[in-house]
């Protein structure tokens, strides 16, 4: 089984439960356990290599909302390549 965590807490969980040589993919927050930093990243921010400000992170996500584009790119290629059956993930809340 190829797994891709689109979250932190669920690749954590893939790591406690044994299931590490089958994440095949993470998000680019995805720091812990320290392995989990060497995984490919199939999820990535959208000011991936920048520090915006608040105002430039505010303006940024309502623009990308607004225009119903997520706050988060995934990285097609590496997805594709890691031909995931299970995908864990959540909704985006509300803010």
């Amino acid at each position: 089984m190829n797994i891709c965590s689109f979250l932190p807490s669920a690749t954590e969980i893939v790591y406690v439960l044994g299931l590490e040589d089958e994440l095949k993919g993470v998000t680019h927050e995805c720091d812990f356990p320290l392995r989990a930093k060497e995984k490919p990243w199939v999820v990535r921010s959208v000011f991936d290599g920048t520090e915006p400000t608040s105002g430039e992170i505010n303006q940024v996500i309502s623009e990308r909302l607004e225009q119903g584009l997520g706050i988060y790119e995934i990285d097609e290629e590496v997805f594709v390549a890691s031909e995931p059956d299970l995908l864990i993930t959540q909704a985006i809340c509300e803010v």
